[in-house]
């Protein structure tokens, strides 16, 4: 049996990471039906695009593997439109090349929202592996969280690996952000109304810190400039009013300063010890 999802995998010189991700999607208890992997026109002399070809070949027998191959790099909310345009499954869910599933991930998740019909997007929480190994613990649905429109104004309370949503879905990420374009794509769907809900399970494993590592997590000031722009377009097209607007700027702002000294006193650590 398999589950009706699309698992879609933005990849960008991804030689380091792709084959752990992509195994803890073998691994699945209850595999998806297929999995697309974008290659957003990595930089790296063919190398991504080679290991992901060798990767569906393998595979063939265990996965059913769809490759798209960018002509330009568009980032990471590009390369996932794409795949969700691709898509032949009435769920998709995200994975980032650099992360890992919980082998109940699917399973768990996709009878959930089988069972509850009405429900159009879920995530789910996450444990952190820096350097590590992951290890096997058993969990369930059994305690969920609905996620409100206000919460997400102040926190991103689920990331992008972790969450599943109807294909058929109004919206998309934005193409033109580069940072925070997850957020964007939760905030707009809880304020147009549908249901979120986190499964308060760590069904998928990170294996550098949200923020202060480097890559795209490391650039703060880009991400926090994303984020108020978040902020200003749903402030536009009405969605929130000016006090919150207001509110939910300077919330963030005050979480970037306090990312900022973070970042410092890790760093200053590292280099005195």
């Amino acid at each position: 049996m398999q589950a009706p999802v699309s698992v879609i995998i933005p990849c960008y010189r991804c030689t380091q990471t792709i084959e752990r991700a992509v195994a803890s999607i073998v691994r699945q208890t209850l595999p998806p039906e297929e999995v697309l992997l974008i290659d957003d026109c990595s930089d790296d002399e063919g190398k991504t695009l080679d290991l992901i070809y060798r990767l569906q070949h393998e595979l063939r027998d265990s996965i059913a593997m769809k490759i798209i191959s960018l002509e330009s790099n568009g980032g990471p909310a590009v390369a996932r439109n794409a795949g969700w345009d691709a898509a032949t499954q009435p769920y998709i869910a995200f994975l980032d090349a650099d992360d890992e599933w919980h082998p109940e991930k699917l399973k768990i998740q996709y009878e959930y929202m089988r069972g509850n019909p009405k429900i159009a997007v879920t995530g789910h929480e996450y444990s952190m592996l820096p350097g590590g190994k992951s290890t096997l613990h058993t969990y369930s649905a059994s305690s969920c969280k609905d996620i409100s429109s206000l919460s997400l104004l102040f926190k991103n309370r689920f990331p992008t690996s972790s969450v599943m949503l109807k294909r058929n879905v109004p919206f998309r990420f934005a193409s033109g952000k580069r940072y925070a374009e997850d957020f964007y794509l939760w905030q707009q769907m809880a304020f147009a109304g549908f249901p979120i809900i986190r499964i308060e399970a760590p069904l998928v494993h990170y294996y550098k810190a949200l923020y202060g590592a480097e890559g795209l997590s490391g650039q703060l000031w880009k991400m926090e400039k994303e984020e108020l722009s978040n902020f200003l377009a749903l402030y536009r097209v009405e969605r929130i009013n000016w006090f919150l607007f207001i509110v939910a700027a300077g919330f963030s702002v005050a979480k970037h300063l306090k990312r900022l000294l973070v970042t410092v006193f890790q760093r200053y650590g590292s280099q005195s010890t």
